[in-house]
């Protein structure tokens, strides 16, 4: 079975968008794929975090993974620290990747802003760091969005460079899978920007952990503009033009999955505050059992510990071999 790699940064909390564009699409992969599903603190720690909150934060992303049906006795759940193969990986693909590849990464323009020479060199070169992620496992599949598919195309510059330096074919060329369903969920205050966690208005996003109260209020509030909802007709708008509306349709096509030309079908025409209505009882049954799931699970520490310290092991049992093997390739004498 081919094997997938994916992480999430614990940064705080998990959103819908966060749900409906990679985590629901985990849970799926599994019936098709070997799963490994990682919390990644090392990216994390790029910027300065409060140590207290992101082991909270890392204790929560665990927590969601489950609550949302990933099966953790079948695919790995893990926190990228527990396995230092990660780490050592990423020095030795530090020394094979190269300055003018890291230069062109624009994420790193876009976090280190104008403060580039302030930035850390982790937010510099953690693009290695991710395909380290990845190549540990010698993974063949990593689900993507838009945003880290110039991350992707590195990881596979540094695995054929590797291949080729060393004159080996130890490193798969890892392919993106691009998930047809994966949602683009939008701020719910600008239609323009991505639902974020890092948005200073808690009303820009619905948390995974919203009570029911919570959720129909957000929606409630959601930014619309004076007309009805949009029906399919060239007077009914665009979603370039009408970024609000056609983001609430889009959340709610799939929080259902259902194609927009059924949602448009159904509501389209109506006012927004029946939409809204029909957008809140989806929203709150869909969320209700994994939000109760991860409330569950925030009060039981020590259990989500357990999972994260299992699935270490497990994932450490295919790390260690592989990066023993590079590091014959390498050259470096180790310990019999």
């Amino acid at each position: 079975m081919n094997r997938i790699f994916s992480g999430v940064q614990p940064t705080g909390n998990l959103h819908l968008g966060n749900y409906l564009g990679a985590i629901r699409n985990f849970v799926r992969l599994q019936d098709r794929y070997d799963c490994i599903y990682c919390v990644v603190d090392l990216h994390a720690i790029t910027v300065f975090q409060e140590p207290a909150e992101l082991a909270a934060s890392t204790r929560e992303v665990a927590a969601a993974f489950v609550a949302a049906g990933i099966d953790h006795r079948r695919s790995i759940i893990f926190n990228q620290s527990q396995v230092p193969a990660h780490a050592e990986l990423a020095w030795i693909f530090n020394c094979v990747a190269r300055l003018g590849w890291l230069n062109r990464m624009t994420q790193f323009k876009e976090k280190a802003g104008k403060n580039r020479e302030n930035a850390s060199v982790g937010l510099y070169a953690y693009p290695n760091l991710m395909a380290a992620d990845i190549l540990v496992y010698k993974a063949t599949h990593v689900p993507v969005g838009e945003d880290q598919k110039q991350h992707l195309e590195l990881t596979r510059d540094i695995a054929q460079k590797f291949n080729n330096d060393f004159k080996t074919e130890l490193f798969p060329l890892v392919e993106p899978l691009i998930m047809g369903t994966a949602a683009r969920i939008m701020s719910l205050r600008d239609g323009r920007q991505k639902m974020s966690k890092s948005d200073p208005s808690d009303y820009s996003r619905i948390n995974l952990t919203d009570t029911p109260d919570d959720i129909a209020q957000k929606i409630r509030r959601a930014k619309t503009d004076p007309e009805p909802v949009p029906d399919g007709s060239p007077a009914g708008g665009t979603p370039e033009s009408r970024p609000e509306a056609f983001n609430l349709i889009e959340i709610y096509a799939a929080l259902a999955d259902l194609d927009h030309a059924r949602v448009i079908a159904t509501f389209g025409g109506s006012q927004f505050s029946t939409f809204k209505e029909a957008l809140t009882e989806l929203a709150v049954t869909t969320l209700r059992p994994i939000n109760g799931e991860m409330r569950r699970l925030r009060a039981a520490p020590d259990h989500v510990d357990r999972i994260l310290a299992e699935g270490a092991g497990r994932a450490a049992a295919i790390a260690e071999p592989i990066l023993a093997e590079v590091q014959r390739v390498v050259g470096f004498v180790r310990r019999r």
